[in-house]
């Protein structure tokens, strides 16, 4: 047994037939009062057959030798009924045009002519049986073949009219089926591509074709020339136009607030916006090609609190922006987020690339200097004052001793610098005993280098609760912070603490009593990298290494306070990360 798609027509015609033929036999049997148990049972067969029939009609199945299986029961049963009802005097003398109707249906021209004459053979062997007249059931046999001819004939045109309307609708179907895999084969390719490119300009520009070439078709499948695009994306805090298509080019040059109108609804809401005002809007409206256009349709390139910017479509007609068109044109524009969230990942990589470049080459320069202004000059005083001791040996012993002296404390303090520099370029402390210990540590050493009192106040749970990558991170902007109160601020006591501020948040806070600075002035010259800002930017790079949040309060004569907000977990790193974004 098969199944098909669809039924066959040729099957719903016969069955249609054969539920026709069952109500006209038990009339004609009713009125005839012919409706007795001798010709119950072959209708009973006919019904029982018809509905196996009807059944795997609706299953859209049919059986081996299906349609010659239905055409000799429908023999058999014409046959039976011709026999016992009398033959040509019976109520049923018409059944014979069943045989007729479904051969005719099912073979055409040969299936007519061969159920008429074996229905023909039936009438004269009953007529034959009976003693009647030979010459009537003649007459009746030769119009019974002319019948099965007609409508054999019939038949096979119906059919094959039926043929080649199904073979148009398939190939109808099959063309529509190609074109619509076609179009996903486009979009798969566009799409693709939008995933793998890393340029803004090819991401807008295939973000454009494709949605031109998926939706800005009109009904034959031809290439619309009235759809308008464009692509938004901010820059310098306007909305400029990245990409079009369909733009002259007096609109290239538009810039746009996003402030009012279909502009601001999406990018506010986030959501796509549907407009059949955009000749009225109060920015678009200064787009000449939009004029004559009567609907839009506005994408916000958004993602989370990043707003990119817009892609923009407009058409002359009023309902061009069908569903199934908005939903294609929503998967295209998140595809188009996704792109170019990529191509900033991208972007992002290759300035963070060439910033650890700037911080590695600034962490030479600084162990250059440190080097130069400390061991070095250290070094080189203990050459003059050897020299000097060369000389008083032949000049003045008696104070040659004394001279000793200074050298072996200037050697000394040299050693207790280089190991602090050392220290600090790799606490092995660090690693062994944890953060808590290397900042003891490293105040110890500050005291006995530099005479600069630190002040601890760690919370020794909030210390294990840190990573110990992130320890690390944390050990070195205490010691670039300490290191500028050291160097800059005059103070007599630097105070570390490490605190808990919030729910799965960490505050490290360095606080100094020296004479602090204006912080407007170096913030600005954090943007151009100056030397006098190089403190804060190692502070701001070393503070997202842990996804912290920095802020420093400093004025002058009123000391300095450098706090960074350390999230212990990712929820907490989630969240402080959009607490930044809302204050931005």
């Amino acid at each position: 047994m098969r199944r098909f798609e669809s039924p066959y027509l040729a099957d719903l015609i016969v069955v249609s037939l054969r539920w026709v033929t069952v109500v006209a036999l038990v009339s004609s049997l009713g009125l005839g009062e012919r409706l007795e148990l001798l010709a119950a049972l072959p209708l009973a067969f006919l019904l029982l057959g018809n509905l196996v029939m009807t059944a795997l009609t609706a299953l859209s199945m049919r059986l081996p030798y299906h349609r010659e299986i239905n055409f000799g029961m429908d023999l058999l049963v014409a046959g039976a009924f011709f026999w016992l009802q009398g033959g040509l005097q019976g109520p049923a003398s018409w059944v014979g045009f069943l045989p007729i109707l479904s051969g005719s249906v099912y073979f055409e021209l040969i299936g007519g002519l061969v159920a008429a004459a074996l229905f023909s053979g039936i009438l004269v062997l009953d007529t034959l049986r009976t003693g009647e007249p030979i010459q009537a059931a003649l007459l009746v046999a030769l119009l019974m073949l002319a019948l099965g001819a007609l409508f054999g004939w019939i038949g096979g045109n119906l059919m094959q009219r039926l043929r080649r309307l199904r073979d148009s609708r398939r190939l109808e179907e099959d063309g529509r089926r190609r074109s619509q895999a076609d179009r996903l084969r486009a979009i798969y390719e566009h799409t693709s591509m939008l995933s793998s490119t890393l340029n803004y300009k090819r991401v807008l520009d295939s973000a454009l074709d494709l949605a031109s070439s998926s939706i800005g078709e009109d009904a034959n499948g031809s290439a619309e020339q009235e759809l308008v695009g464009a692509a938004l994306l901010f820059q310098g805090g306007r909305l400029q136009i990245g990409s079009a298509s369909g733009l002259p080019s007096i609109d290239l040059k538009l810039t746009f607030d996003g402030s009012q109108g279909i502009l601001k609804t999406a990018l506010d809401e986030g959501e796509s916006v549907l407009s059949n005002e955009v000749a009225t809007d109060p920015e678009l409206s200064r787009v000449v090609a939009f004029h004559s256009c009567a609907s839009a349709y506005c994408f916000p390139l958004r993602s989370g609190p990043n707003v990119y910017g817009a892609l923009l479509f407009a058409h002359p007609s009023p309902g061009y922006f069908t569903s199934d068109r908005r939903d294609l044109l929503e998967i295209l524009g998140r595809q188009a987020v996704i792109a170019i969230q990529n191509a900033r990942l991208y972007q992002d990589l290759v300035e963070e690339k060439e910033r650890m470049v700037e911080v590695h080459e600034e962490a030479r320069k600084k162990l250059a200097r440190d080097l130069h202004d400390g061991p070095t000059q250290s070094i080189a005083a203990m050459a003059m004052r050897i020299n000097l001791a060369r000389r008083m040996l032949a000049r003045d012993p008696a104070n040659l001793g004394q001279e000793l002296a200074r050298i072996e404390e200037l050697a000394h303090r040299t050693s207790k610098e280089m190991r602090h520099m050392l220290f600090t370029l790799r606490p092995l402390i660090l690693e062994s005993q944890g953060l808590k210990a290397a900042l003891q540590a490293m105040a110890d050493k500050t005291m006995e280098v530099y005479r600069q009192q630190i002040v601890l106040k760690i919370d020794e749970q909030i210390a294990q609760q840190l990573e110990v990558g992130k320890q690390g991170v944390v050990f070195y902007i205490v010691e670039e912070a300490v290191n500028n109160a050291r160097k800059h601020a005059n103070a007599s006591t630097i105070t570390v603490r490490l605190i808990p501020a919030a729910d799965e948040i960490a505050l490290l806070e360095v606080q100094d009593d020296g004479v602090g600075f204006d912080l407007k002035s170096v913030t600005e010259g954090y943007d151009q990298r100056s030397s006098s800002s190089m403190g804060m930017v190692n502070l701001r790079e070393r503070a997202e290494l842990v996804n912290g949040a920095l802020r420093v309060d400093s004025a002058p004569g009123q000391g300095t306070r450098v706090q960074v907000y350390v999230p212990l977990t990712e929820a907490a790193a989630d969240r402080l990360y959009h607490s930044r974004a809302k204050r931005a």
